[in-house]
């Protein structure tokens, strides 16, 4: 038995957890960065910055609650497991990790930032044992728009893309169809709220490539709806449904090539609650709280312990 800790330093996101594998209690700290309004997110400079600067201050915090001595330390060091993978911001939360676990003298576990998204994802729906089967995931964020074929790997997993977006990813229609709307950087809650009022519905056809879909369709539909009047409420609900149905679409498609798996639906863009309520409505599949599914470090201290065969 023993406590991990993990640490994320996403684009969008500072945050660290506690997971204490004997308990099973995890305690977890985020803090979103700070964006100008209007702007569409961060150069990688000032998210780099603002993680430095909101780091010590949140150790400090969570580590209030750490009883006894560290077992462990996990931590996301790019954005998904390739070589090719790279983003200056996890650097902050890469230096924190290697620092501490040089001063505890503990393990140092390093993982991506997506197989942190789906192991928080299947902890905080309570399906960890699914990291000992195969299954599918679809990982739908301001950065990612995929679905992946998940396999064990000893302690580890091996993560296989087989679908995604060919253009704008998900979450970047969220906030860029927000930005239009005049909503703050993030959109996503607010977007849904205003969707929440319309009376229309919607027939979308996706646009679906084999197993990939083109998501860039929604950016100019809703610039046109603006234009000609429509109201915020419709052109928040058109985005919502256009999201839906590519999503669906998708789903319908893997269903076809990897038979009789069960389905994780991942990141901040699965938190919108219409988005869920139609998929779960047409193929179930395991959704997770909002608090495991947006940006966090909960899934790297997951990991950590498993890496370490506490788990």
């Amino acid at each position: 038995m023993g406590v991990f800790l993990g640490i994320d330093t996403s684009n969008y996101t500072t945050s660290m957890a506690l997971w204490d594998t004997g308990s099973k209690k995890l305690i977890q700290r985020k803090k979103l960065l700070a964006v100008r309004e209007g702007a569409l997110g961060l150069r990688q400079s000032e998210a780099l910055f603002q993680h430095i600067r909101q780091l010590p201050d949140m150790a400090a915090e969570l580590c209030e609650n750490l009883t006894g001595s560290l077992s462990g330390i996990g931590v996301s060091t790019q954005p998904r497991r390739r070589k090719d993978s790279y983003m200056p911001c996890f650097l902050a939360g890469e230096s924190q990790a290697r620092t501490m676990a040089a001063v505890f003298h503990v393990p140092l576990f390093s993982f991506s930032h997506q197989e942190g998204h789906i192991a928080a994802a299947l902890y905080g729906s309570g399906h960890l044992d699914w990291l000992q089967r195969p299954f599918l995931a679809f990982h739908f964020s301001g950065g990612t728009s995929e679905g992946l074929y998940i396999r064990p790997k000893g302690k580890w997993i091996e993560i296989e893309r087989v679908a995604a977006s060919l253009d704008l990813k998900a979450g970047q229609a969220v906030d860029r169809v927000g930005q239009m709307l005049g909503l703050p950087f993030p959109s996503g809650p607010r977007l849904e709220e205003l969707a929440s009022r319309s009376q229309r519905s919607f027939s979308v056809r996706p646009i679906i490539k084999g197993y990939n879909c083109s998501l860039s369709g929604v950016e100019n539909r809703c610039r046109t709806m603006l234009k000609n009047g429509e109201s915020p409420e419709d052109i928040a609900q058109y985005c919502l449904v256009f999201l839906t149905e590519s999503i669906c679409a998708m789903t319908e498609a893997l269903l076809q090539q990897y038979k009789s798996v069960p389905l994780l639906f991942a990141g901040g863009v699965m938190c919108n609650r219409f988005i869920r309520q139609n998929v779960e409505q047409r193929y179930g599949g395991v959704f997770c709280p909002p608090v495991f599914s947006s940006d966090n470090a909960a899934g790297v201290a997951v990991l950590a312990a498993r890496a370490a065969q506490e788990v």
